[in-house]
Protein backbone atom coordinates (compact mmCIF):
# COMPACT_ATOMS: atom_id res chain seq x y z
CA UNK A 1 0.00 0.00 0.00
CA UNK A 2 2.19 3.21 0.92
CA UNK A 3 -0.27 5.40 -0.98
CA UNK A 4 -2.32 7.96 0.18
CA UNK A 5 -5.92 7.56 -1.69
CA UNK A 6 -6.32 11.37 -1.41
CA UNK A 7 -2.44 11.93 -3.67
CA UNK A 8 -3.36 12.42 -6.98
CA UNK A 9 -0.57 13.79 -7.64
CA UNK A 10 1.22 12.92 -11.56
CA UNK A 11 -2.61 12.47 -12.98
CA UNK A 12 -3.36 14.12 -16.09
CA UNK A 13 -5.51 17.23 -16.15
CA UNK A 14 -9.38 16.30 -16.52
CA UNK A 15 -10.50 14.95 -19.65
CA UNK A 16 -14.08 16.34 -21.52
CA UNK A 17 -16.82 13.81 -22.47
CA UNK A 18 -17.49 14.49 -26.02
CA UNK A 19 -19.84 17.01 -26.18
CA UNK A 20 -23.00 15.56 -27.52
CA UNK A 21 -22.95 13.30 -24.46
CA UNK A 22 -23.29 16.21 -22.13
CA UNK A 23 -26.90 16.95 -21.45
CA UNK A 24 -27.24 12.93 -21.07
CA UNK A 25 -24.21 13.35 -18.36
CA UNK A 26 -24.89 14.07 -14.53
CA UNK A 27 -22.41 13.60 -11.70
CA UNK A 28 -25.42 13.99 -9.41
CA UNK A 29 -25.86 9.97 -9.05
CA UNK A 30 -28.47 8.76 -5.90
CA UNK A 31 -25.24 8.16 -4.19
CA UNK A 32 -23.69 11.79 -5.00
CA UNK A 33 -27.21 12.70 -3.82
CA UNK A 34 -27.09 11.33 -0.44
CA UNK A 35 -24.30 12.58 0.79
CA UNK A 36 -20.65 11.91 2.57
CA UNK A 37 -22.12 9.18 5.04
CA UNK A 38 -22.45 7.74 2.10
CA UNK A 39 -19.27 7.62 0.34
CA UNK A 40 -15.81 9.35 -0.57
CA UNK A 41 -14.89 11.07 -3.79
CA UNK A 42 -11.68 10.99 -4.94
CA UNK A 43 -9.87 10.68 -8.31
CA UNK A 44 -8.04 7.57 -9.62
CA UNK A 45 -4.59 6.98 -9.11
CA UNK A 46 -2.41 7.01 -12.43
CA UNK A 47 -1.09 3.86 -14.34
CA UNK A 48 1.64 4.25 -16.27
CA UNK A 49 1.63 3.19 -20.06
CA UNK A 50 -1.54 2.81 -20.47
CA UNK A 51 -3.40 0.46 -23.59
CA UNK A 52 -6.41 -0.83 -24.65
CA UNK A 53 -6.57 -4.36 -23.94
CA UNK A 54 -10.81 -4.82 -25.10
CA UNK A 55 -13.21 -2.65 -25.98
CA UNK A 56 -17.20 -3.30 -26.51
CA UNK A 57 -18.28 -1.18 -29.36
CA UNK A 58 -21.81 -2.24 -29.06
CA UNK A 59 -22.53 -1.10 -25.22
CA UNK A 60 -20.41 2.16 -26.27
CA UNK A 61 -22.86 2.85 -29.30
CA UNK A 62 -26.06 1.84 -26.81
CA UNK A 63 -24.06 4.72 -24.54
CA UNK A 64 -23.35 7.00 -27.32
CA UNK A 65 -19.95 6.64 -26.89
CA UNK A 66 -18.18 4.61 -30.02
CA UNK A 67 -16.66 7.86 -31.35
CA UNK A 68 -14.94 8.73 -28.23
CA UNK A 69 -14.35 4.94 -27.03
CA UNK A 70 -11.32 5.18 -29.67
CA UNK A 71 -9.72 8.23 -28.65
CA UNK A 72 -7.00 9.58 -25.82
CA UNK A 73 -9.92 10.95 -23.44
CA UNK A 74 -11.46 7.89 -23.30
CA UNK A 75 -8.23 6.39 -22.27
CA UNK A 76 -6.83 8.39 -19.47
CA UNK A 77 -10.69 8.49 -17.85
CA UNK A 78 -11.55 5.16 -18.06
CA UNK A 79 -7.57 4.07 -16.69
CA UNK A 80 -8.39 6.36 -13.50
CA UNK A 81 -5.32 8.34 -14.99
CA UNK A 82 -7.98 11.64 -15.10
CA UNK A 83 -10.93 12.60 -13.77
CA UNK A 84 -13.93 13.79 -16.20
CA UNK A 85 -14.04 17.33 -15.96
CA UNK A 86 -17.93 17.90 -15.19
CA UNK A 87 -16.89 16.11 -11.50
CA UNK A 88 -15.21 14.01 -9.58
CA UNK A 89 -15.62 10.19 -8.80
CA UNK A 90 -17.05 8.64 -5.68
CA UNK A 91 -16.25 5.53 -3.90
CA UNK A 92 -19.17 4.33 -1.64
CA UNK A 93 -18.72 2.39 1.89
CA UNK A 94 -20.91 -0.86 2.40
CA UNK A 95 -20.28 -3.95 4.92
CA UNK A 96 -21.52 -7.47 4.68
CA UNK A 97 -21.10 -11.25 5.72
CA UNK A 98 -18.58 -13.15 3.74
CA UNK A 99 -18.32 -16.82 3.47
CA UNK A 100 -21.53 -16.57 6.25
CA UNK A 101 -19.55 -14.76 8.94
CA UNK A 102 -20.19 -11.16 9.72
CA UNK A 103 -17.02 -8.77 8.14
CA UNK A 104 -17.60 -5.48 9.25
CA UNK A 105 -17.23 -2.28 7.05
CA UNK A 106 -16.43 -2.93 3.46
CA UNK A 107 -16.53 -0.49 0.62
CA UNK A 108 -15.08 0.01 -3.06
CA UNK A 109 -11.49 -0.59 -2.40
CA UNK A 110 -10.55 -0.32 -5.82
CA UNK A 111 -13.79 0.95 -7.21
CA UNK A 112 -14.93 4.32 -8.58
CA UNK A 113 -18.33 5.30 -9.91
CA UNK A 114 -17.46 8.27 -12.81
CA UNK A 115 -20.85 9.22 -12.89
CA UNK A 116 -24.09 8.56 -14.90
CA UNK A 117 -24.96 8.64 -18.25
CA UNK A 118 -28.85 8.46 -19.83
CA UNK A 119 -29.10 5.61 -22.48
CA UNK A 120 -31.94 4.12 -24.35
CA UNK A 121 -32.46 1.41 -21.51
CA UNK A 122 -32.70 4.08 -18.88
CA UNK A 123 -30.14 6.24 -16.70
CA UNK A 124 -26.47 3.65 -16.45
CA UNK A 125 -23.69 4.19 -14.23
CA UNK A 126 -20.07 4.08 -15.31
CA UNK A 127 -17.65 2.74 -12.93
CA UNK A 128 -14.15 1.49 -13.23
CA UNK A 129 -12.84 -0.95 -11.36
CA UNK A 130 -9.06 -1.28 -10.25
CA UNK A 131 -8.67 3.05 -10.43
CA UNK A 132 -6.16 2.50 -7.36
CA UNK A 133 -6.60 3.00 -2.77
CA UNK A 134 -9.82 4.10 -1.41
CA UNK A 135 -10.67 4.77 2.00
CA UNK A 136 -12.43 1.35 1.93
CA UNK A 137 -8.94 -1.00 0.81
CA UNK A 138 -8.44 -2.43 3.88
CA UNK A 139 -5.38 -4.37 3.24
CA UNK A 140 -5.63 -4.01 -0.15
CA UNK A 141 -3.68 -2.29 -3.01
CA UNK A 142 -6.88 -0.93 -4.78
CA UNK A 143 -5.56 -2.63 -8.56
CA UNK A 144 -7.17 -5.10 -10.15
CA UNK A 145 -5.02 -7.42 -12.58
CA UNK A 146 -5.11 -8.14 -16.06
CA UNK A 147 -6.43 -11.76 -15.69
CA UNK A 148 -9.36 -10.79 -13.09
CA UNK A 149 -10.20 -7.84 -15.60
CA UNK A 150 -10.74 -10.28 -18.65
CA UNK A 151 -12.91 -12.83 -17.07
CA UNK A 152 -14.39 -10.25 -15.73
CA UNK A 153 -15.31 -7.99 -19.30
CA UNK A 154 -15.65 -11.29 -21.30
CA UNK A 155 -18.30 -12.92 -18.75
CA UNK A 156 -20.26 -9.89 -18.10
CA UNK A 157 -21.20 -9.68 -21.79
CA UNK A 158 -21.63 -13.45 -21.88
CA UNK A 159 -24.28 -13.24 -19.78
CA UNK A 160 -25.58 -10.22 -21.46
CA UNK A 161 -26.13 -12.46 -24.33
CA UNK A 162 -27.41 -15.38 -22.97
CA UNK A 163 -30.52 -12.79 -21.36
CA UNK A 164 -29.23 -13.04 -17.70
CA UNK A 165 -29.34 -9.77 -15.74
CA UNK A 166 -25.70 -8.55 -15.03
CA UNK A 167 -23.54 -5.33 -15.11
CA UNK A 168 -22.25 -5.00 -18.25
CA UNK A 169 -18.19 -4.50 -19.74
CA UNK A 170 -17.18 -1.41 -21.57
CA UNK A 171 -13.15 -1.68 -21.62
CA UNK A 172 -10.07 -2.77 -20.21
CA UNK A 173 -7.19 -0.93 -19.97
CA UNK A 174 -3.78 -2.88 -19.34
CA UNK A 175 -0.85 -1.00 -17.87
CA UNK A 176 2.78 -2.20 -16.86
CA UNK A 177 2.41 -1.58 -13.77
CA UNK A 178 3.22 -4.88 -11.54
CA UNK A 179 0.64 -6.19 -8.76
CA UNK A 180 1.23 -8.69 -6.29
CA UNK A 181 -1.38 -11.67 -5.76
CA UNK A 182 -0.08 -15.42 -5.73
CA UNK A 183 2.44 -14.03 -8.12
CA UNK A 184 3.02 -10.73 -9.28
CA UNK A 185 0.79 -9.95 -12.26
CA UNK A 186 0.25 -7.05 -14.12
CA UNK A 187 -2.42 -3.99 -13.69
CA UNK A 188 -5.57 -3.79 -15.40
CA UNK A 189 -8.66 -1.83 -15.33
CA UNK A 190 -11.71 -2.65 -16.43
CA UNK A 191 -14.55 -0.21 -17.02
CA UNK A 192 -18.58 -1.36 -15.42
CA UNK A 193 -21.65 -0.41 -16.53
CA UNK A 194 -25.55 -0.74 -14.60
CA UNK A 195 -27.91 0.98 -14.01
CA UNK A 196 -26.81 0.72 -10.29
CA UNK A 197 -24.32 -1.41 -8.23
CA UNK A 198 -26.39 -0.72 -4.97
CA UNK A 199 -26.01 -3.65 -2.78
CA UNK A 200 -27.27 -5.83 -0.02
CA UNK A 201 -24.33 -4.52 2.11
CA UNK A 202 -25.31 -0.91 1.67
CA UNK A 203 -27.90 -1.52 3.61
CA UNK A 204 -26.48 -3.35 6.35
CA UNK A 205 -24.06 -0.87 6.76
CA UNK A 206 -26.05 1.26 8.30
CA UNK A 207 -27.66 -1.10 10.24
CA UNK A 208 -24.59 -2.80 11.66
CA UNK A 209 -21.57 -0.83 11.42
CA UNK A 210 -22.48 2.93 11.50
CA UNK A 211 -25.76 1.90 13.37
CA UNK A 212 -27.26 4.81 11.48
CA UNK A 213 -30.96 4.49 11.34
CA UNK A 214 -31.89 7.77 9.44
CA UNK A 215 -29.33 7.17 6.78
CA UNK A 216 -30.80 3.60 6.69
CA UNK A 217 -34.20 5.41 6.14
CA UNK A 218 -33.20 8.07 3.81
CA UNK A 219 -31.34 5.66 1.45
CA UNK A 220 -34.08 2.97 1.67
CA UNK A 221 -36.13 6.02 0.51
CA UNK A 222 -34.06 6.95 -2.36
CA UNK A 223 -33.89 3.95 -3.84
CA UNK A 224 -37.31 2.84 -3.76
CA UNK A 225 -38.09 6.12 -5.38
CA UNK A 226 -35.68 5.64 -8.02
CA UNK A 227 -35.71 2.40 -8.99
CA UNK A 228 -39.18 0.77 -7.82
CA UNK A 229 -41.85 3.17 -8.27
CA UNK A 230 -44.28 1.06 -8.26
CA UNK A 231 -44.07 0.16 -4.26
CA UNK A 232 -43.88 3.78 -3.45
CA UNK A 233 -48.08 3.68 -2.86
CA UNK A 234 -47.69 0.63 -1.19
CA UNK A 235 -49.55 -0.13 1.94
CA UNK A 236 -46.13 -0.79 3.38
CA UNK A 237 -43.38 0.20 0.80
CA UNK A 238 -40.62 -1.35 2.62
CA UNK A 239 -42.08 -4.93 2.21
CA UNK A 240 -43.19 -4.42 -1.04
CA UNK A 241 -39.91 -3.59 -1.85
CA UNK A 242 -37.95 -6.56 -0.01
CA UNK A 243 -40.67 -8.54 -1.81
CA UNK A 244 -39.77 -7.24 -5.62
CA UNK A 245 -36.09 -8.13 -4.25
CA UNK A 246 -36.74 -11.44 -3.26
CA UNK A 247 -38.95 -12.53 -6.22
CA UNK A 248 -35.77 -10.64 -8.95
CA UNK A 249 -33.03 -12.66 -6.61
CA UNK A 250 -34.99 -15.99 -6.87
CA UNK A 251 -35.23 -15.51 -10.80
CA UNK A 252 -31.52 -14.54 -11.30
CA UNK A 253 -30.56 -17.86 -9.16
CA UNK A 254 -32.99 -19.83 -11.40
CA UNK A 255 -30.96 -17.95 -14.40
CA UNK A 256 -27.96 -19.19 -12.64
CA UNK A 257 -28.91 -22.92 -12.25
CA UNK A 258 -30.18 -23.47 -15.64
CA UNK A 259 -26.84 -22.45 -17.76
CA UNK A 260 -24.68 -24.15 -15.27
CA UNK A 261 -23.37 -20.87 -14.04
CA UNK A 262 -21.77 -21.19 -10.64
CA UNK A 263 -20.49 -17.33 -8.59
CA UNK A 264 -18.15 -18.26 -6.43
CA UNK A 265 -18.58 -15.64 -4.02
CA UNK A 266 -22.10 -14.75 -3.13
CA UNK A 267 -21.27 -12.52 -0.09
CA UNK A 268 -23.87 -10.43 1.07
CA UNK A 269 -21.76 -7.77 -0.50
CA UNK A 270 -21.49 -9.03 -4.34
CA UNK A 271 -25.46 -9.64 -4.41
CA UNK A 272 -26.89 -7.00 -6.42
CA UNK A 273 -30.17 -4.63 -5.20
CA UNK A 274 -31.57 -4.82 -9.05
CA UNK A 275 -31.29 -8.55 -9.14
CA UNK A 276 -27.91 -8.27 -11.40
CA UNK A 277 -25.09 -10.59 -11.54
CA UNK A 278 -22.09 -8.19 -9.87
CA UNK A 279 -18.64 -8.66 -8.72
CA UNK A 280 -17.09 -11.46 -11.54
CA UNK A 281 -14.55 -13.42 -9.29
CA UNK A 282 -13.83 -17.10 -9.10
CA UNK A 283 -16.56 -17.74 -11.14
CA UNK A 284 -16.98 -20.73 -13.84
CA UNK A 285 -19.65 -22.44 -15.73
CA UNK A 286 -20.01 -26.05 -15.42
CA UNK A 287 -18.12 -28.25 -17.84
CA UNK A 288 -18.88 -31.86 -16.50
CA UNK A 289 -22.44 -31.56 -14.57
CA UNK A 290 -21.74 -31.61 -10.88
CA UNK A 291 -24.25 -30.27 -8.30
CA UNK A 292 -21.08 -30.13 -5.31
CA UNK A 293 -19.02 -28.43 -8.16
CA UNK A 294 -16.82 -25.94 -6.32
CA UNK A 295 -15.31 -22.88 -8.43
CA UNK A 296 -13.83 -21.02 -6.23
CA UNK A 297 -10.81 -22.77 -4.63
CA UNK A 298 -11.00 -20.39 -1.36
CA UNK A 299 -14.34 -21.91 -0.60
CA UNK A 300 -12.81 -24.66 1.24
CA UNK A 301 -16.49 -25.37 2.98
CA UNK A 302 -18.02 -25.61 0.00
CA UNK A 303 -20.31 -22.85 1.18
CA UNK A 304 -21.01 -21.54 -2.42
CA UNK A 305 -21.21 -24.79 -4.24
CA UNK A 306 -23.30 -25.06 -7.41
CA UNK A 307 -26.21 -26.76 -6.17
CA UNK A 308 -26.58 -24.36 -3.13
CA UNK A 309 -26.53 -21.01 -4.80
CA UNK A 310 -30.78 -20.99 -4.60
CA UNK A 311 -30.46 -21.51 -0.84
CA UNK A 312 -27.24 -19.07 -0.09
CA UNK A 313 -29.53 -16.26 -2.05
CA UNK A 314 -32.66 -16.79 0.22
CA UNK A 315 -30.14 -16.55 3.15
CA UNK A 316 -28.74 -13.28 1.36
CA UNK A 317 -31.69 -12.09 1.30
CA UNK A 318 -32.58 -12.84 5.34
CA UNK A 319 -29.54 -10.96 6.06
CA UNK A 320 -31.08 -8.34 3.56
CA UNK A 321 -34.07 -8.39 5.82
CA UNK A 322 -32.80 -8.05 9.29
CA UNK A 323 -30.66 -4.96 8.06
CA UNK A 324 -34.34 -3.87 7.71
CA UNK A 325 -35.63 -4.17 10.93
CA UNK A 326 -34.95 -0.54 12.35
CA UNK A 327 -37.74 0.21 9.12
CA UNK A 328 -40.01 -2.69 9.96
CA UNK A 329 -41.64 -3.26 13.79
CA UNK A 330 -43.06 -6.44 12.84
CA UNK A 331 -40.35 -8.73 12.32
CA UNK A 332 -42.69 -11.83 11.13
CA UNK A 333 -43.97 -9.32 7.91
CA UNK A 334 -39.99 -8.88 7.02
CA UNK A 335 -39.76 -12.67 6.76
CA UNK A 336 -43.24 -12.73 5.12
CA UNK A 337 -42.10 -10.50 2.62
CA UNK A 338 -39.20 -13.15 1.61
CA UNK A 339 -41.44 -16.36 1.44
CA UNK A 340 -42.32 -15.45 -2.08
CA UNK A 341 -39.17 -16.52 -3.09
CA UNK A 342 -39.44 -19.94 -2.94
CA UNK A 343 -42.48 -20.16 -5.08
CA UNK A 344 -41.01 -17.97 -7.35
CA UNK A 345 -37.61 -19.73 -7.84
CA UNK A 346 -39.70 -22.95 -7.84
CA UNK A 347 -41.81 -21.77 -10.72
CA UNK A 348 -38.80 -19.82 -12.21
CA UNK A 349 -36.28 -23.10 -12.63
CA UNK A 350 -39.06 -25.11 -13.75
CA UNK A 351 -40.21 -23.10 -16.48
CA UNK A 352 -36.11 -22.91 -17.53
CA UNK A 353 -35.94 -26.46 -17.47
CA UNK A 354 -38.55 -27.43 -19.48
CA UNK A 355 -37.80 -24.96 -22.17
CA UNK A 356 -34.28 -26.70 -21.91
CA UNK A 357 -36.66 -29.58 -23.12
CA UNK A 358 -38.38 -28.22 -25.75
CA UNK A 359 -41.83 -28.42 -23.33
CA UNK A 360 -44.37 -26.03 -23.69
CA UNK A 361 -46.27 -26.76 -20.90
CA UNK A 362 -46.06 -28.28 -17.35
CA UNK A 363 -47.64 -32.01 -16.70
CA UNK A 364 -47.20 -34.25 -14.07
CA UNK A 365 -44.14 -36.06 -14.23
CA UNK A 366 -41.99 -33.60 -15.92
CA UNK A 367 -39.53 -33.42 -12.44
CA UNK A 368 -39.18 -36.48 -12.29
CA UNK A 369 -38.30 -36.47 -16.16
CA UNK A 370 -35.52 -33.72 -15.89
CA UNK A 371 -34.38 -34.89 -12.47
CA UNK A 372 -33.90 -38.28 -13.90
CA UNK A 373 -31.98 -37.24 -16.66
CA UNK A 374 -30.00 -34.83 -14.51
CA UNK A 375 -28.93 -37.42 -11.61
CA UNK A 376 -27.61 -39.40 -14.60
CA UNK A 377 -25.61 -36.67 -15.97
CA UNK A 378 -24.05 -36.15 -12.73
CA UNK A 379 -23.16 -39.86 -12.04
CA UNK A 380 -21.77 -40.26 -15.58
CA UNK A 381 -19.98 -36.33 -15.24
CA UNK A 382 -21.21 -35.81 -18.38
CA UNK A 383 -20.64 -32.40 -19.95
CA UNK A 384 -23.93 -30.16 -19.14
CA UNK A 385 -23.70 -27.48 -22.10
CA UNK A 386 -22.49 -30.27 -24.54
CA UNK A 387 -25.41 -32.39 -23.98
CA UNK A 388 -28.14 -29.73 -23.25
CA UNK A 389 -27.20 -28.40 -26.77
CA UNK A 390 -27.38 -31.80 -28.77
CA UNK A 391 -30.69 -32.34 -27.15
CA UNK A 392 -32.10 -30.09 -29.51
CA UNK A 393 -31.33 -31.98 -31.79
CA UNK A 394 -33.18 -35.04 -30.62
CA UNK A 395 -35.39 -37.06 -33.18
CA UNK A 396 -38.15 -37.88 -31.68
CA UNK A 397 -38.98 -40.64 -34.09
CA UNK A 398 -39.61 -44.56 -32.02
CA UNK A 399 -36.40 -45.63 -34.52
CA UNK A 400 -34.48 -42.36 -34.42
CA UNK A 401 -30.47 -43.56 -33.21
CA UNK A 402 -30.03 -39.97 -31.69
CA UNK A 403 -26.42 -41.23 -31.83
CA UNK A 404 -24.31 -37.81 -31.03
CA UNK A 405 -26.12 -37.55 -27.78
CA UNK A 406 -26.08 -41.28 -27.48
CA UNK A 407 -22.78 -41.13 -27.38
CA UNK A 408 -22.51 -38.78 -24.31
CA UNK A 409 -23.30 -41.60 -22.27
CA UNK A 410 -21.90 -44.15 -20.86
CA UNK A 411 -24.62 -46.13 -19.16
CA UNK A 412 -26.91 -46.52 -22.62
CA UNK A 413 -29.60 -49.10 -21.07
CA UNK A 414 -30.31 -46.05 -18.56
CA UNK A 415 -30.46 -43.61 -21.25
CA UNK A 416 -32.42 -45.67 -23.77
CA UNK A 417 -34.66 -45.77 -21.05
CA UNK A 418 -34.81 -42.08 -20.49
CA UNK A 419 -35.09 -40.95 -24.45
CA UNK A 420 -38.15 -43.42 -24.08
CA UNK A 421 -40.17 -41.52 -21.57
CA UNK A 422 -39.06 -38.37 -23.23
CA UNK A 423 -40.57 -39.70 -26.47
CA UNK A 424 -43.74 -40.08 -24.97
CA UNK A 425 -43.93 -37.07 -23.20
CA UNK A 426 -43.05 -34.82 -26.60
CA UNK A 427 -45.32 -37.03 -27.82
CA UNK A 428 -48.40 -36.02 -25.31
CA UNK A 429 -47.59 -32.35 -26.43
CA UNK A 430 -48.01 -33.38 -30.55
CA UNK A 431 -44.50 -31.90 -30.47
CA UNK A 432 -43.11 -31.06 -34.10
CA UNK A 433 -39.27 -31.52 -34.09
CA UNK A 434 -38.74 -28.72 -35.85
CA UNK A 435 -40.17 -26.53 -34.07
CA UNK A 436 -39.36 -27.52 -30.86
CA UNK A 437 -35.62 -28.08 -32.31
CA UNK A 438 -36.03 -24.54 -32.62
CA UNK A 439 -37.14 -23.51 -29.58
CA UNK A 440 -34.50 -25.20 -27.78
CA UNK A 441 -31.81 -24.12 -29.75
CA UNK A 442 -32.71 -20.67 -28.32
CA UNK A 443 -32.11 -21.52 -25.00
CA UNK A 444 -29.14 -24.21 -24.41
CA UNK A 445 -26.03 -22.18 -25.55
CA UNK A 446 -23.32 -23.62 -27.89
CA UNK A 447 -20.84 -21.28 -26.51
CA UNK A 448 -20.37 -20.49 -23.05
CA UNK A 449 -17.07 -18.44 -21.16
CA UNK A 450 -14.96 -21.56 -20.26
CA UNK A 451 -12.10 -21.48 -17.85
CA UNK A 452 -9.63 -22.81 -20.16
CA UNK A 453 -11.27 -20.24 -23.11
CA UNK A 454 -10.68 -17.50 -20.54
CA UNK A 455 -7.53 -18.67 -19.41
CA UNK A 456 -5.82 -19.02 -23.26
CA UNK A 457 -7.00 -15.82 -23.95
CA UNK A 458 -5.08 -14.21 -20.98
CA UNK A 459 -1.66 -15.99 -21.65
CA UNK A 460 -2.35 -14.43 -25.20
CA UNK A 461 -2.72 -10.83 -23.81
CA UNK A 462 -0.15 -11.47 -20.89
CA UNK A 463 2.12 -11.97 -24.28
CA UNK A 464 1.03 -8.58 -25.35
CA UNK A 465 -1.47 -10.45 -28.05
CA UNK A 466 -5.36 -9.04 -27.12
CA UNK A 467 -6.76 -10.57 -30.50
CA UNK A 468 -7.78 -13.96 -29.02
CA UNK A 469 -9.77 -11.79 -26.14
CA UNK A 470 -11.75 -10.12 -28.91
CA UNK A 471 -12.53 -13.17 -30.83
CA UNK A 472 -13.70 -14.93 -27.76
CA UNK A 473 -15.75 -11.53 -27.27
CA UNK A 474 -17.67 -11.71 -30.38
CA UNK A 475 -17.78 -15.73 -29.97
CA UNK A 476 -19.58 -15.30 -27.24
CA UNK A 477 -22.10 -12.12 -28.19
CA UNK A 478 -24.51 -15.03 -29.77
CA UNK A 479 -23.88 -17.96 -27.81
CA UNK A 480 -26.97 -19.64 -29.21
CA UNK A 481 -25.78 -19.39 -33.10
CA UNK A 482 -24.27 -22.03 -34.86
CA UNK A 483 -20.83 -20.25 -36.00
CA UNK A 484 -19.07 -21.88 -38.65
CA UNK A 485 -15.28 -22.18 -37.99
CA UNK A 486 -15.43 -21.93 -34.48
CA UNK A 487 -15.98 -25.07 -33.26
CA UNK A 488 -12.55 -25.19 -31.02
CA UNK A 489 -15.14 -22.68 -28.59
CA UNK A 490 -17.55 -25.04 -27.99
CA UNK A 491 -15.52 -28.46 -27.95
CA UNK A 492 -15.18 -30.60 -24.66
CA UNK A 493 -12.61 -28.87 -23.11
CA UNK A 494 -9.13 -30.59 -22.70
CA UNK A 495 -7.46 -32.63 -20.05
CA UNK A 496 -5.75 -29.67 -19.00
CA UNK A 497 -8.56 -27.93 -17.98
CA UNK A 498 -9.67 -29.83 -15.04
CA UNK A 499 -6.49 -28.56 -13.19
CA UNK A 500 -7.28 -24.84 -13.39
CA UNK A 501 -7.69 -23.36 -10.17
CA UNK A 502 -9.81 -20.06 -9.49
CA UNK A 503 -9.81 -17.95 -6.16
CA UNK A 504 -10.64 -15.04 -4.63
CA UNK A 505 -7.05 -13.15 -5.33
CA UNK A 506 -8.51 -10.90 -7.97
Amino acid sequence: MGADPHDNAGMNAPHDWPAALAPRWREDTLLHRLGPAFHTTLAGQALPDVHWVARNDALAAELGLAGWLAGDDALAVLSGNAAPSHGMPLATVYSGHQFGVWAGQLGDGRALLLGEIDSDAGPMEIQIKGGGLTPYSRMGDGRAVLRSSIREFLCSEAMHHLGIPTTRALAVIGSPAPVRRETVETAAVVTRVAPSFLRFGHFEHFTHTAQDPQALRHLVDAVIERYFPDCVDAAHPVLAWLEVVARRTARLMADWQAVGFCHGVMNTDNMSILGLTIDYGPFGFLDAFDPGHICNHSDHQGRYAYARQPSIGFWNLHALAHALAPLVEDAQALRDALEPYKDEYAQAIGQRLRAKLGLRDARDGDTELIDTLLRQMASERTDYTIAMRRLCDFASARDAPNQTLHDLFIDRTAFDAWSARYRERLAAEASVDVERQARMRAVNPKYILRNHLAEQAIQAARAGDFAPTQRLQQVLEHPFDEQPGHDEYAALPPDWAQHLEISCSS
